[in-house]
């Protein structure tokens, strides 16, 4: 057996869409990437291979017919040999989890092996098989969170944190599912477009900043990605204004009492009148520079709903977030408070270039090979993302970098087909 036929049989290039599994569940659990998180990546890539070689040792059959050019089916590795490297495999990756990650770890690799395994055996041409890869895709994020260490937060915290970017990583996955079943006989129009649906709104979800606070290891009144402060925190403003009411208290205490009665008494006008009058009144202190900022950019934001809200606290809180962002930020550049939500949206709008476009070709004209490349699109197109989700979880740099591999790895998928 050539290696060749090896890297065809676990269509290698495919794991580098793994990685960003493991990297959004530690990010989002505020777990800093050392050691013991790329050898948990390493066990998620060597399971991820166990499950493409046992998916060609259980479709073999099949394989004959549909996909005879397939290493099984054409004899170049036998098919016990496919079996034997699927074992193989499962038990490296699930050693690597014991070594990286002791109990914690082995605890998600233990189900996302079983998940992989059941799947191939036996679930595929269920109703089931597809919640059961989703399900293998969300345990490999949260498989990232829960990385014991130095930092790491309880597992329960941890699984918490992540929860968001599993099910974001989830839906994605079971879009693949609904077109995968139909990659051979071509798919009616209603799936490419349901599919299209659900990753559209999972992109929306993915590039949403979220107002994070950190009752752990920050302090008093720091901000922190490593969890989400409130449900509501999750959506834009207006609503994001309502979560973080305490903290405009704190900033309009800050610069000088004089501000401070100009925000408590103009803020509770009933329109946005009343806050533009603050800054032509209240805020036009010496160190309100940044303060100034806010009508231009987050007070001109819908006021007819958000900004009619209830008197007092519906209109001070609508700005807040812009307030911080005025204070500490710079005139004219990204501020280190932005730019995880700026490299969020770009990578989501990669995500839909990706994955989307190939899902709206599919839309057009759903026949077999329309499908088949969409379907190859969302293997990789789970990287962009992947670095959305890291991003809005407060990495961007590493995002960035998961970026930079994805033109990578499509390159590579067009030598060892991802399917």
């Amino acid at each position: 057996m050539r290696l060749a036929d090896l890297a065809l049989l676990v269509r290698a290039p495919a794991a580098l869409s793994v990685p960003g599994d493991v990297i959004a569940g530690a990010v989002a659990a505020g777990r800093p990437l050392g050691a013991r998180t790329f050898g948990v990546i390493g066990s998620s890539v060597c399971l991820y291979w166990a499950g493409m070689a046992l998916n060609d040792y259980a479709d073999a059959a099949v394989d004959g017919v549909e996909r005879p050019d397939r290493p099984v089916p054409s004899g170049r590795v036998p098919r016990r040999t496919a079996l034997a490297v699927a074992g193989g495999l499962t038990a490296v990756g699930l050693g690597l989890a014991a070594v990286a990650g002791g109990r914690r770890s082995v605890c998600a690799a233990l189900p996302l092996a079983g998940l992989v395994w059941a799947y191939d055996l036996k679930l595929k041409s269920t109703a089931a098989g597809g919640f059961a890869m989703a399900g293998a895709r969300m345990l490999d994020v949260l498989a990232g969170a829960v990385v014991p260490g130095s930092g790491a937060q309880p597992a329960g915290v941890a699984l918490r944190r992540a929860a968001v970017p599993a099910a974001l990583v989830g839906a994605h996955t079971g879009t693949l599912m609904a077109l995968s079943r139909h990659e051979i006989g071509g798919a009616p129009v209603r799936v490419p477009a349901a599919t299209l649906a659900v990753s559209a709104v999972t992109a929306l979800a993915a590039a949403v900043p979220v107002a994070r606070s950190d009752s752990g290891s920050a302090g008093p009144g720091r901000l922190s990605s490593a969890a989400p402060s409130r449900p509501v925190a999750q959506f834009p403003a207006p609503l994001k204004g309502v979560a973080a009411a305490a903290r405009l208290r704190e900033l309009c205490a800050a610069p000088s009492e004089g501000l401070r009665a100009a925000a408590s008494e103009r803020l509770r006008a009933p329109s946005a009148e009343g806050l533009r009058a603050v800054v032509s009144g209240g805020l036009r202190a010496p160190s309100a520079e940044g303060l100034r900022a806010v009508v231009s950019e987050g007070l001109r934001a819908p006021a007819s709903e958000g900004l009619r809200a209830p008197a007092s606290e519906g209109l001070r809180v609508a700005a807040s977030e812009k307030l911080r962002a005025a204070v500490f930020g710079r005139s004219g550049t990204v501020s280190a408070g932005t730019l995880p939500a700026v490299v969020a949206a770009g990578a989501a709008l990669a995500y839909l270039g990706a994955y989307g476009s190939a899902q709206v070709r599919a839309l057009r004209e759903p026949s077999a090979g329309n499908v088949r490349r969409a379907v190859g699109a969302g293997i990789l197109g789970l990287m962009p993302l992947q670095a959305a989700l890291i991003a809005r979880g407060g990495s961007p740099r590493v995002a960035a970098a998961l970026g930079v591999v994805h033109p990578l790895a499509r390159r590579l998928a067009r030598r060892i087909s991802p399917t």
